[in-house]
């Protein structure tokens, strides 16, 4: 297949802007875009090092924008702890030069930078970061959120396993934000449509023993198992779930955020029949097959196929880059309204539109992962169950009490 490029891969309302350009300027005629994520604990392959690979490969697609623009691509590890984030993005404001931050998983560390970088020259591309608030009592001028967020994910969720006959839930939640978001909006989804919420167990970030609350999940009897956690944390509670035999005994298990790379971690015959929502998969067609070969084949991928977030990574920095070409300048003032002009196709994310509230909205998919025996090929995981529509997979932007939009 002819190797995707910006053209190929850019958002049309950003390459149809030619001659709708303000008056700006590159900071030291470099833009630098800076990587911020989990490159040594539960988030590492979902986001690590893969993420870095694919703002590199935004920056190559982009060459330059055809004005010669200059690149730089840099990145940090900030441990999931939001002292070490704020740190680290306070450093590439006022000495590095950085003119945005992407990724950001760990909604805690995702808000310190959002309120970091407001108002600022900054552009913060929280396209890991699930928080919702970011779209709601949070929300900046300086922010564009991709991918998934708690309303999304909590609702969309709810809803599609709902849907299937789902009405009885307990969750097993990470008790930080991200978690208890994501808790808040499936269970008030769920009480809403005449479902139940039979309880709750909460655990810290980096569990490895979940024999107790998923004992608790099965003595509950309750139909829906939901796993409000991501990364190891759903890894380690999927492969004791399938060692307890909660599916066999006729729960269903359902991961609000849970990835590719971590089914590959886990493997299929502990992954088997699991339910999870995902914005992006990379066996969906053949631009999202054709962008998931080239990232596999990059230096340090060794075959690995993207995960959402990481393909959240590569369109968003290529939007942005865009912008900033659209604009002439890499300050948000003028790259983020630019940015939220757009509304088009995208190669991995399909129909898009970037609110003023900055939420990118695309559609969403419940997959089922596939038995062992179903799988053909390498990272061929899941079976398409429902696809749900941008306008229905995200909160409507009246709800969100986004004071940009009011």
């Amino acid at each position: 297949m002819k190797q995707l490029n910006s053209c190929a891969l850019a958002l049309v309302a950003i390459f149809c802007l030619a001659g709708a350009a303000r008056a700006g300027e590159i900071s030291d005629n470099v833009v630098r875009v800076g990587v911020l994520n989990d490159i040594s604990g539960i988030f590492q392959d979902t986001n690590g090092m893969g993420s870095v690979e694919a703002a590199r490969m935004a920056a190559e697609d982009f060459n330059g924008g055809g004005k010669g623009i200059k690149v730089e691509i840099v990145y940090a590890d900030h441990q999931n702890k939001a002292d070490v984030g704020s740190a680290i993005t306070r450093k590439w404001l006022d000495v590095d030069k950085v003119d945005a931050v992407v990724d950001v998983p760990n909604s805690a560390v995702g808000l310190t930078v959002n309120e970091l970088l407001r108002n600022s020259r900054m552009t913060f591309l929280a396209s890991s970061t699930a928080s919702s608030d970011l779209t709601g009592k949070a929300c900046s001028p300086n922010t564009i959120q991709w991918v998934n967020d708690a309303w999304a994910t909590g609702n969309t969720t709810a809803a599609a396993m709902m849907g299937r006959g789902g009405k009885d839930w307990y969750f097993i939640t990470v008790n930080y934000a991200l978690g208890q978001g994501i808790e808040a909006e499936a269970t008030n989804y769920i009480e809403k449509h005449g479902g139940k919420v039979l309880g709750s167990a909460k655990h810290p970030l980096g569990t490895t023993d979940f024999a107790s609350f998923l004992l608790q999940a099965q003595g509950s009897k309750a139909k829906v198992i939901g796993l409000a956690n991501a990364g190891g944390d759903t890894i380690n509670a999927v492969k004791q779930a399938s060692e307890f035999g909660i599916q066999q005994g006729g729960q269903s298990l359902v991961a609000f955020l849970l990835f590719i790379n971590d089914i590959h971690g886990m493997g299929l015959k502990a992954a088997q029949g699991l339910q999870l929502l995902e914005a992006f998969y990379w066996d969906m067609d053949d631009d999202t097959r054709a962008f998931a070969k080239r990232f596999a084949a990059r230096p340090g991928m060794n075959g690995k196929m993207p995960s959402g977030n990481q393909a959240g990574v590569y369109a968003s920095t290529l939007a942005y880059l865009n912008a900033v070409a659209a604009t002439g300048s890499d300050d948000a003032k003028d790259v983020v309204p630019q940015m939220k002009t757009v509304k088009g196709k995208d190669k991995l994310f399909g129909d898009v539109t970037i609110r003023a509230d900055g939420r990118v909205i695309h559609p969403m998919y419940l997959f089922e992962v596939k038995k062992p025996d179903e799988s053909k090929y390498p990272y061929d995981y899941y079976r398409l169950v429902s696809t749900i529509p941008a306008e229905q997979a995200f909160r409507p932007i009246a709800d969100g009490g986004c004071a940009l939009v009011k």
